[in-house]
């Protein structure tokens, strides 16, 4: 069931609104706007339905916060009000509401305003789904990666945290291509995707296709020696695979992993570090393939073999 939070102080206006959308959402109230920008930011709401007239905070002010943040910015908030005037109505879509009830409002009005805002935000949420899934593993694509990572790469400076990048790469694609044919390459390839992502599903985990056989990754939080760890038992979970080769080159697909953690700076972008990276993952198949080769920010190296 889709949710919805109700910032008002009125209870007795915000009981009235739970009532009428009750049987088709799960409502959430809240009482003062503080409340409400609290529940924002740690629910998952498909729309927001806010009073403007409220003491200490007033819903316009309520609204420009909730676009400030990155988690509730693409929320839909209908304002609920009695102010009638042209200016207050301009104001209220100047700063990101998608419409205006005015009370005293209708029943059949506030549900069909309602149902409408949340198919749309669902009909948005699916297209931008689509745009950022990478069709053949259901991961996320480049695009994704490239808009995410430089988010979470300024997060992490900001509270100076660890942030590591890792590159992988299927050993001998071209030759597995060549022998078994491409629809048998997508397989694999879907196959490596499936059984990679399986083992980085934390929030502080994010992994991407990053075109044709190799795929990125980042991890926040981790130390080095956790995050290389980590990716040497997903290296041995996709040999365990046992996926055949064209026996002439390798018995098992595997993968090579190139990574780096660093403590980010304003100094050096995430795409300096992802070269960082990607040099390891080099490194990595020049030293024989289906190994981890990782770098700390001293520079110093670290091979698995």
């Amino acid at each position: 069931m889709e949710k919805i939070l109700i910032v008002d102080d009125s209870v007795l206006q915000a009981t009235m609104l739970k009532s009428i959308l009750d049987d088709d959402y799960e409502i959430t109230l809240a009482h003062t706007a503080e409340e409400g920008l609290r529940l924002a930011d740690t629910e998952k709401y498909s729309l927001i339905l806010l009073d403007v007239i409220m003491p200490d905070m007033d819903g316009f002010t309520l609204l420009k916060k909730l676009q400030e943040e990155i988690i509730t910015q693409s929320v839909p908030v209908i304002l609920i009000t009695s102010l009638s005037d042209v200016q207050s109505e301009q104001r209220g879509f100047v700063l990101g509401a998608v419409d205006y009830i005015t009370k005293p409002f209708h029943p059949l009005t506030v549900k069909a305003r309602v149902n409408t805002h949340v198919k749309l935000y669902n009909y948005r949420k699916q297209v931008e789904y689509q745009s950022n899934t990478d069709q053949l593993t259901g991961v996320a694509n480049r695009r994704q990666h490239d808009n995410y990572s430089v988010m979470k790469w300024k997060e992490a400076a900001r509270l100076q945290i660890p942030f590591s990048i890792c590159m992988f790469d299927i050993d001998r694609f071209k030759a597995y291509n060549d022998k078994f044919g491409h629809p048998a390459g997508d397989k694999v390839i879907a196959g490596v995707a499936k059984t990679v992502s399986t083992h980085l599903r934390r929030s502080t985990d994010f992994f991407a296709r990053y075109g044709g056989e190799e795929f990125v990754a980042f991890l926040i939080g981790d130390s080095m020696e956790k995050a290389f760890e980590h990716l040497k038992k997903i290296r041995m979970e996709v040999e365990k695979l046992q996926i055949p080769h064209d026996p002439s080159v390798s018995q098992w697909v595997t993968i090579s992993i190139g990574g780096v953690t660093v403590i980010p700076s304003v100094e050096k972008t995430y795409d300096y570090y992802l070269k960082v990276a990607d040099a390891m993952l080099y490194d990595a198949k020049e030293s024989g393939r289906n190994q981890v080769v990782w770098m700390d920010e001293n520079l110093k190296q670290v091979k698995e073999k």
